[in-house]
């Protein structure tokens, strides 16, 4: 972190840490948000952030947008959204804990980011992506495992890694997680997932000796990494020639989007997935929105461009004849 933050830096860390629960891989988007800042402040002669005025917050917005990227490029606008966001939060810490007397970031707008709709895989990719990992050898049992489990629940990459052995009843059919904010729900999961992590348990996880209660493992033994899963699922996309429709929440947005296509209320969708907020769920509203708009272009008579126009005068009688 640069020098012109550490101090007021590592205290609204430890808070985000201890007080609002992150995930360390939260806490490292928040510190390198915070290093840029440190190198603004520093850059326009600014030591402590406490004497940044709202000027020099609103030119940051301009600042990042012309800064070039480690590869040479530009800054998303939603990246410059989010760097935002972590300043006014640091801001806002201040000042609540009495460390500051003003919120210079009250009043800053941030760049609006358009509203980017989630990658969902079609049902049949999704059964393409289940079967990759072929045969019943122990790292077949485990992938197979980790992906029944990733889409029946709508989870995280992180939290099935960080899933231990006793958080998941496959007799209840239902999985135990910790979310964002270190809330905690329970999620059913479907039978193909339960008899999937069923086997792993007798015929692949004993065969690797694990050394903790963890539910998934790697070679060693050990706890699987947020990394080591994302390469796991990566080398299966691969293999179902899915690579460029795949990302870490791939099928957990397939999971969000197949449940509001099939019917499920928002609402409940929103309990599953773990959001904080319905907001955040309404998103996927408008995958299943776009698709059934589709499908109405595709398949009604009228809803083509080649249909009659509107007003021509052209109708016709019961019987077929124009009249």
């Amino acid at each position: 972190m640069s020098v012109a933050l550490p101090r007021f830096g590592d205290r609204f860390l430890d808070h985000l840490a201890v007080e609002r629960g992150l995930s360390a891989h939260s806490l490292a988007a928040y510190r390198r948000d915070l290093s840029v800042y440190g190198a603004y402040l520093e850059q326009r002669g600014i030591g402590d952030p406490r004497s940044a005025t709202r000027e020099d917050v609103a030119d940051l917005v301009t600042w990042l947008r012309v800064r070039p990227t480690a590869n040479g490029g530009t800054y998303a606008t939603s990246t410059v959204a989010r760097t935002l966001v972590t300043v006014r939060g640091l801001h806002r810490f201040l000042v609540a804990e009495g460390l500051a007397e003003t919120d210079p970031s009250a009043e800053v707008s941030g760049p609006r980011p358009g509203k980017r709709l989630p990658k969902a895989l079609s049902v049949a990719e999704v059964e393409t992506l289940l079967g990759a990992p072929l045969g019943e050898g122990t790292a077949a049992l485990r992938d197979r495992a980790m992906l029944e489990l990733l889409y029946a629940g709508g989870l995280r990459i992180s939290e099935l890694v960080t899933l231990d052995v006793d958080d998941v009843d496959v007799d209840v059919r239902a999985a135990r997680c910790t979310g964002k904010g270190s809330r905690d729900r329970v999620v059913p999961i479907g039978r193909a997932a339960s008899a999937a992590v069923e086997a792993w348990l007798v015929r692949g996880r004993p065969a690797v000796s694990p050394s903790g209660p963890w539910l998934f493992c790697n070679q060693r033994g050990g706890r699987l990494t947020r990394q080591g899963g994302w390469k796991i699922i990566k080398a299966h996309a691969d293999a179902a020639g899915l690579s460029e429709r795949v990302s870490p929440h791939t099928l957990r947005h397939s999971f969000a989007t197949h449940l509001l296509e099939g019917g499920a209320d928002v609402r409940v969708v929103q309990e599953l997935l773990g959001h904080a907020s319905v907001n955040t769920t309404q998103v996927y509203t408008l995958v299943t929105e776009r698709r059934l708009r589709a499908v109405y272009d595709a398949a009604h008579p009228r809803a083509s461009a080649d249909g009659p126009e509107p007003g021509s005068g052209t109708r016709r009688s019961p019987q077929g004849a124009a009249t």
